[in-house]
């Protein structure tokens, strides 16, 4: 380079009786003609002196340095332009090599300098918090008062669904959204549910006794009046039918009283109707919940989700459908009694001893224990509104988490609607204020929901995911429930997506309650905390749509006490003082710990380059189903070998298949480069068609709506084959076996089309099934 840059100075500048000399090749003549020209100081100095005008006047009197020596004829003319141009282009190529050695790759011993010096490159990427930064900006914002603050501004004691209590709070919550600076929106639904008779009653007459109206009620009872014998079934789980089917006892037409809990109102139900039996009556046993004897309850029981009269669609204004219902509406009627009522029909039934494995001291009743039951509840169309706040990523804006609470109860329902909304707010609040004084930038959104009809069977939920399915489905990568979060101190529940699992642990270690030393992990996890704090997702969980109908990994939780369920859900009496007695004056306490752990999962999920979901967890359950049904296969085959013709070598294959597409992910994600924003989009999006690839592209959303073939419902999901492999084993009448093959190779090919989109390039698939 210097010996360049002194070239180029001699040429422009000059210096005293210097010369450069070129080759200059003439191609068209044909030989090479020789050039020397001398560039000196005489020659600049007459430049100076004269101009080049003066050189190039014929009628000048002076004559230059130059033309003395070269003279005036038009040869010297031309070979000085020709030298002129020459010098151009020399310094035109001398430019042009020095750049072009600056572009060209650096060396092994270049790099490995380069490689010490951090190189910063502008990516569009939102700046990354550390997580321990995230953490403490988020904690710092809570506070009990606060929450003391929020649960008065949302409760009230009358906001059902519909009603002007349930659209004064979501105006509330709307205002607040806005307050924060959230962009909103309201989603509109127009839907039809039952209610108990405005004028008259339900009524309930056992023997020749007192006539009995309870005030509660079961939504989405067939209606009508049946008389039939009670027969006591405990909890109303098929083990418990079993049970009285092992002892021959007909329950055709009888009228089946059952316990709360354990299963839902609806699930209770429809086990009743496939015995044929009359009606179902539901009672809170005094074991199970020690509330008051009088306490009057109330529930739904639609096997399902949202607004049974519109399955699969939603109940949108001006929406022209036939008319439908959902194939979960039930045939009997269906209705909730005190347990004071319950306890005087127990008192005088006759009968067969209960089983010892129910562990009570009640008789099964006779068929002398003659109840009448009537049920008159009213369909009914209400307004409802579903209210959203956003707050928008960095990154990859339409990608979102959503987490939602539902505002409506059937009285006050602190425990079931405010604490949730009070809660919502909180969060929503406090990640605001991280983004304007922390400056926080999540990668994601983060969608605030505030459902309507909760009560009902999640229906604003349901409807919202009916009307945007496909939209939610590929861009909604999480759900949060918080609904009935507070209903305990001793202990400590959740239920997800198997995906969320490693995720909910580590949150676990990381958030304790207030004052306490040690973790939620430590303190309710003694050790197992799979075993002492996960149960499965249960069907009146309003977290279940979103993951069984929609296919998006969804998380529940609750602080609970040990032993016993909250005694006031879906009763009158769920007031703020009967839960501050439940959780012995810790309920703000406990809000504020409930609103870290979802807090956590949350951020996390929009901190991350990658979201923070387990492939490897469906691996281990598909392959215990596999071996489950593998062994009935074998069981029913042996005992009768031309019934169940059917290999399960191909379920084992897909089951392969889906293994080593969750590992080889696994694998090209830790060697990829997580700084690369598309390449995090696409194994991210990868990520998100797991849940979303296990609904069965091959049964109806009408007829099956929970399709997700692990945690869905129905003889498509894999615990369906293995109840259809017991039937045939045991020849029911309800066994089918061409539809057991028809099912069982769809469940299987659903399998093998998740593997399939996990491996990602058309390209890269291997046919190996």
């Amino acid at each position: 380079m210097d010996q360049a840059r002194s070239t180029i100075t001699k040429i422009f500048n000059g210096e005293p009786h210097s010369y450069t000399r070129f080759n200059l090749t003439q191609n068209m003549e044909g030989d090479n003609s020789h050039v020397e020209m001398k560039l000196s100081s005489d020659m600049d100095e007459e430049v100076g002196e004269n101009g080049v005008g003066a050189h190039l006047n014929h009628n000048s009197n002076h004559k230059s340095y130059m033309t003395s020596k070269f003279g005036r004829t038009p040869k010297n003319l031309c070979f000085m332009l020709a030298s002129i141009l020459l010098i151009f282009i020399i310094g035109y190529l001398i430019g042009y090599m020095v750049h072009r050695k600056n572009d060209l790759p650096v060396s092994c011993e270049a790099r490995v300098e380069m490689s010490e010096v951090p190189v910063v490159h502008e990516t569009g990427a939102a700046p990354i918090m550390a997580w321990s930064d995230v953490k403490n900006a988020f904690a710092q914002k809570l506070s009990t008062s606060n929450f003391q603050v929020a649960f008065s501004e949302v409760s009230s004691d009358n906001h059902r669904a519909g009603s002007s209590g349930d659209e004064a709070l979501a105006d509330k919550v709307i205002k607040k959204f806005q307050e924060y600076g959230m962009k909103t929106w309201t989603d509109e639904h127009f839907i039809k549910v039952q209610d108990r008779p405005r004028f008259g009653s339900n009524k309930v007459i056992f023997k020749n006794g007192k006539e009995e109206r309870p005030e509660g009620f079961l939504s989405y009872s067939a209606n009508g009046t049946v008389k039939g014998s009670v027969l006591y079934a405990s909890y109303g789980q098929e083990s418990d039918f079993r049970l009285l089917r092992v002892r021959n006892i007909n329950m055709s037409g009888r009228v089946m009283l059952v316990r709360a809990g354990k299963i839902s109102f609806a699930e209770k139900v429809a086990n009743a109707a496939k015995m044929n039996a009359s009606a179902v009556l539901i009672y809170r046993d005094p074991a199970d919940y020690p509330s008051e004897a009088t306490t009057h309850l109330f529930g739904h029981v639609h096997l399902g989700s949202g607004d049974p009269y519109t399955p699969g669609f939603p109940s949108f204004n001006h929406t022209q459908f036939p008319p439908a219902e959902s194939s979960g509406l039930p045939s009997i009627l269906a209705q909730t009694i005190t347990a004071r009522t319950a306890t005087s029909i127990l008192e005088h039934l006759e009968g067969q001893n209960a089983p010892e494995e129910w562990a009570v001291f009640y008789k099964l009743g006779s068929e002398s224990d003659v109840i009448t039951v009537e049920v008159n509840n009213v369909v009914t169309e209400k307004k409802i509104n579903n209210v959203f706040g956003v707050i928008e990523g960095f990154v990859d804006a339409d990608r979102y988490v959503v987490i939602g609470a539902q505002r409506d109860a059937w009285g006050p329902g602190f425990a079931a609607s405010t604490v949730g909304t009070g809660v919502l707010l909180e969060m929503a609040r406090s990640i605001s204020e991280m983004l304007k004084k922390d400056g926080f930038k999540p990668r994601r959104s983060i969608v605030f929901a505030s459902w309507s009809a909760g009560e009902y069977g999640s229906v604003g939920a349901t409807e919202w995911l009916e009307g945007y399915l496909s939209s939610l489905s590929t861009k909604a990568f999480s759900y949060i429930n918080l609904d009935g979060i507070v209903a305990g101190h001793s202990g400590f529940k959740v239920s997800a997506s198997p995906m969320m699992h490693s995720l909910i642990e580590r949150t676990l270690k990381e958030v304790s309650l207030q004052n306490k030393a040690v973790s939620l992990f430590s303190q309710f996890g003694k050790g197992n905390w799979e075993s002492n704090m996960l149960e499965p997702l249960k069907l009146d969980d309003a977290a279940y749509p979103f993951i069984a109908f929609t296919g998006i990994p969804s998380l529940s939780f609750r602080f609970t006490s040990a032993f016993l369920d909250y005694p006031y859900f879906g009763t009158l009496m769920d007031t703020q003082e009967r839960l501050i007695a439940v959780t012995s004056n810790q309920h703000l306490q406990l809000a504020e710990a409930a609103t870290k752990f979802a807090g956590h999962i949350v951020l996390r999920l929009i901190h991350d380059h990658l979201l923070q979901m387990d492939l490897l967890k469906y691996d281990k359950i598909i392959r215990t189903h596999v071996a489950q049904i593998n062994r009935k296969v074998n069981t029913v085959q042996r005992m009768q070998p031309n019934l169940v013709p059917t290999s399960v070598q191909w379920l084992m294959s897909a089951s392969g298949s889906y293994s080593r597409a969750s590992r080889n992910l696994m694998k090209d994600i830790q060697n990829s480069d997580l700084s690369n924003i598309e390449m995090c989009r696409i194994y991210n999006d990868r990520i998100m068609s797991v849940e979303r690839n296990f609904l069965s592209a091959y049964v109806s959303a009408k007829e099956n709506p929970f399709r997700h073939i692990l945690l869905g419902s129905g003889p498509h999901t894999l615990k369906g084959l293995s109840n259809h492999l017991d039937a045939l084993r045991t020849q029911s009448p309800e066994a089918d076996v061409d539809q057991f093959r028809n099912q069982f190779a769809l469940a299987t090919w659903t399998i093998q089309g998740c593997a399939t989109a996990l491996t990602g390039d058309m390209w890269s698939l291997n046919n190996e099934i």
